[in-house]
């Protein structure tokens, strides 16, 4: 007799079906996913987990569940075969339950490509109609992108099979989707956050004529409705897809007979994963014998004769191309990673951070070493280990001098960091403090990025932040004559600079660069001074006895605002823009979190960091960026790390995305 769930189990269920059908329209829909791949992959597990406990749900549940249902722009058909899904598995011992089921150990290992599956049916040898997975019953009708596709034939060669669908997968090379957004880039189109995207968003294009102008691939490796088959085993299934025209994973394609086997194909391929130069994002695991897999059946979703076997999503191992440093707007020589790039959490990461020399010596790396990567927090991609020394690996030495304007870099007594010294004639630094002026949490005007920055600089029309408001009137007519901007686009840029005049306190303090005032802290400036002048002319006592200002930051603030060269540019800038005042009694004293400090970790399924805290500090939190015996809430999502290690460790109290929304409904804020 079944179990009958109650209310809490309906209401959790209810709401992962939801987040699941959401994030499912937006992955196969849309070509848009709005959560990595760990987010979503523990959302499924965690229903697939109730459904198993609780088998009433599962009619309607994601065990039943394929894709999602087809979009209104395409024709749908019906698929003469159900097109399923793949169950994924995570682990050796999911991997062991599954393989020591089976009657037949002669598993097929093939690699997991992350592209986009598609169905291509051929009558008599020839293509006649191609299909997306869709809601895995129906798909969308892409016959004619498909026939742009050079990997798929139109016309089937040697002896085939009167009637066969082949079924596979469209994906773009890394090197044709860093090419592809390099372009758009260039021309100011969209970009593409990974190969998938851009594979799934070219292939679902209502005009042919632009997935042909995108550099697709595919590959072929099962099948669906057929009129007869003459091979007995997937791999010589995968002999018949070459001979006929069809591109196969053949040269990464294994076999194995045993679990040690089956796991030495995985640690294998993750250590050369970067080495292939398509996206991948497992091993799918399929019982090579085809007489055995038709005996097998499927489930609801998925059939019973293969499993793919999915990597980690956060982390990968890739080569380290050569290291090189960049000058930020303080004179902060940083050391950058320039790694193969390889796709981790369904981002393509190519750079990663070394933030000093003495962490480089720390984690031991060379130049080509194979480099363990992960994404720490919501998105930084960092280097966490090495993973194999190269034999020819290059050490790296620091520079002596600033790679940019070639002044002397120094290393001040008890810090880490090394400097140029050119603060006021070196171009990084310049071009640095000014992209964090305009940055979305400053002044936040829209068109004026790296490139128009730099351009301007190079001009001479830009020198500081104030030039920022005279440059139309100054340049205007000159700026539309240069390659890439006209007319609109000068009007545009205009706009957006007439827009930033009226500014926040606590967003114009973040603006101009104070050092060590981040976000955080300047909210906390603007609350507690409420306008430019009072901070200004503060006295360093004063700002040690506010809550959330240490003595670093304190000597820092009044050392800014002692300076001329500051004074002169902030005086400058002032007679461009208005500074609105905050009221300095405003308090939010009676919100549910009134006092509360509590600390963001992690990546949350439904909101931003950005997000998170603005609504945190509305309902009258203190939102810090560290851990301590103070803390009195961690909210953490997918991939805490070592802040949610700490919370436990002093008994701090965890809440989740869910304990959030919890407080949000029950305050009405």
């Amino acid at each position: 007799m079944s179990k009958t769930p109650d209310l809490l189990v309906l209401a959790e269920h209810a709401d992962l079906m939801k987040k699941l059908a959401a994030w499912d329209i937006a992955y196969h829909q849309k070509d848009a996913p709005v959560v990595d791949d760990a987010t979503y992959d523990a959302a499924k597990r965690r229903a697939l987990e109730i459904e198993a406990e609780y088998p009433t749900l599962a009619a309607d549940g994601v065990s039943t569940r394929v894709g999602a249902a087809v979009s209104t722009k395409f024709k749908s058909y019906p698929h003469s075969v159900p097109m399923l899904s793949i169950s994924d598995v995570f682990n050796q011992a999911e991997v062991a339950d599954w393989f020591n089921k089976l009657a037949d150990k002669d598993i097929f290992i093939e690699l997991k490509v992350d592209g986009v599956s598609y169905a291509a049916r051929y009558e008599n040898g020839r293509l006649v109609r191609g299909l997306t997975r869709g809601s895995g019953v129906a798909g969308e009708d892409i016959t004619e992108n498909l026939r742009t596709i050079a990997d798929i034939p139109h016309q089937l060669c040697g002896d085939y099979p009167d009637v066969i669908e082949v079924r596979g997968e469209v994906y773009m090379s890394r090197a044709d989707f860093l090419a592809l957004n390099a372009a758009a880039t260039e021309s100011g189109d969209k970009v593409f956050a990974n190969p998938r995207n851009a594979a799934a968003g070219s292939l679902r294009q209502l005009n042919p004529a632009i997935t042909a102008s995108r550099r697709l691939s595919a590959f072929a490796y099962t099948y669906g409705e057929l009129s007869s088959r003459d091979w007995a085993t997937q791999s010589e299934y995968f002999d018949k897809l070459e001979s006929w025209g069809f591109h196969t994973t053949r040269k990464w394609a294994r076999h194995a007979h045993t679990m040690d086997e089956i796991q030495s194909a995985y640690n294998d391929t993750m250590m050369i994963r970067a080495d292939i130069p398509f996206d991948i994002d497992g091993l799918v695991l399929k019982v090579n014998n085809v007489d055995l897999q038709e005996k097998m059946g499927a489930r609801a979703n998925s059939p019973r004769w293969e499993v793919a076997y999915k990597f980690p999503a956060a982390r990968g191992i890739t080569t380290l191309r050569d290291i090189t440093v960049q000058v930020g707007r303080t004179g902060v020589l940083t050391p950058v990673a320039e790694l193969e790039p390889i796709n981790i959490g369904g981002v393509l990461v190519s750079r990663a951070t070394l933030h000093n020399a003495d962490e480089i010596e720390r984690l031991g790396i060379n130049v080509g070493d194979k480099v363990i990567v992960q994404r720490a927090g919501d998105v930084i991609p960092q280097i966490v280990g090495v993973a194999e020394d190269a034999p020819d690996a290059v050490p790296f030495v620091f520079p002596d001098t600033c790679p940019v304007c070639g002044a002397t870099v120094i290393q001040e007594s008890g810090q880490v960091a090394r400097r140029c010294v050119n603060t006021l004639g070196c171009p990084a630094q310049r071009i640095g403090e000014l992209e964090h002026f305009v940055s979305r949490k400053g002044f936040d005007i829209d068109g004026l990025g790296t490139r128009q920055l730099e351009l301007f600089i190079s001009r001479g029309w830009i020198k500081n932040a104030a030039d920022i408001f005279t440059l139309i009137a100054r340049h205007g007519d000159d700026i539309k004559k240069l390659d890439g901007f006209g007319e609109k686009s000068v009007s545009n840029l205009n706009a957006a600079i007439e827009h930033a005049r009226d500014i926040e306190l606590h967003r114009f303090l973040f603006a101009i660069g104070i050092p060590e005032v981040g976000e955080v802290t300047a909210k906390i400036l603007a609350r507690a001074f409420g306008n430019l002048d009072a901070l200004r002319t503060a006295p360093v006592w004063k700002l040690k006895q506010i809550d959330g200002i240490g003595d670093v930051m304190a000597d820092e603030i009044v050392s800014f605002f002692a300076d001329a060269h500051n004074a002169a540019v902030l005086d400058e800038l002032l007679h461009q823009v208005h500074v609105a005042e905050t009221d300095a009694t405003a308090t939010t004293s009676d919100g549910p979190l009134a006092g509360k400090k509590i600390v963001l970790t992690g990546t949350l399924p439904n909101y931003t960091r950005d997000a998170a805290r603005e609504i945190l500090e509305r309902l009258g939190a203190k939102v810090q960026g560290s851990v301590s015996a103070k803390t009195d809430i961690v909210l953490a999502g997918v991939d805490a790390g070592s802040k949610l290690t700490r919370a436990e460790q002093l008994g701090i109290t965890i809440w989740s995305e869910s304990d959030l929304e919890r407080v949000i409904n029950e305050s009405g804020k």
